[in-house]
């Protein structure tokens, strides 16, 4: 039993991201107290790749982005497209989305100014979010009650796949002119003469 690939396989296995050789390399020599050579880490990865490209196994180490991680083969394929296509069953509902949309744009928000905006209560869809955890409590509020303020997750950043909230669609200013309602312009001209 490796004891050193070991260690490699469940630093690769737990991390969400391709991990690096340098990060790998960082963790063990920290965990060990000493430092790990490169050259023994490229050899376990080696022997990792070798270890999963065996029909035994229904996934693989993948090399990504200067890194590795564990991705099912593609064998896997049409089992794998049924299970999400089960999963994108439970969107959200146009309602979370609206709200999702105005804590991305307004954040940090209270839930009184999220159902201003709205029209309608949103405590179900806040919870929702909550749930799911594309938002998460960032503070308290300095108004009355102190209201729990609400901001997007890094959850919210990875679905979107936006690395910074600058990065959202800037909504667009739909007329640049003042419009009044029921002012016309033949009333502008008359007030001008008189």
């Amino acid at each position: 039993m490796d004891f050193l690939q070991n260690h490699i396989e469940a630093l690769i296995f737990c991390s969400p991201s391709p991990v690096k050789i340098a990060d790998i390399k960082a963790c063990l020599s920290e965990m060990f107290n000493a430092d790990v050579p490169e050259e023994d880490i490229v050899n376990a990865i080696a022997r990792l790749e070798e270890k999963y490209a065996s029909d035994e196994f229904a996934f693989q180490l993948n090399k990504a982005n200067a890194g590795y991680q564990f991705l099912t083969k593609p064998a896997y394929q049409s089992s794998i497209g049924i299970l999400l296509k089960q999963q994108s069953k439970k969107r959200l509902s146009t309602s979370a989305m609206e709200t999702l949309a105005i804590i991305a744009y307004k954040q940090p928000i209270s839930k009184t100014e999220i159902e201003n905006i709205r029209g309608v209560n949103c405590d179900y869809a806040v919870q929702k979010l909550l749930d799911k955890g594309l938002v998460e409590i960032k503070g308290k509020g300095d108004t009355i009650g102190r209201p729990m303020l609400y901001g997007t997750s890094p959850k919210f950043m990875e679905y979107f796949g936006i690395s910074e909230l600058s990065d959202l669609p800037v909504p667009k200013d739909f007329t640049t002119e003042i419009n009044v309602i029921g002012e016309s312009t033949d009333l502008k001209d008359t007030d001008a003469q008189a």
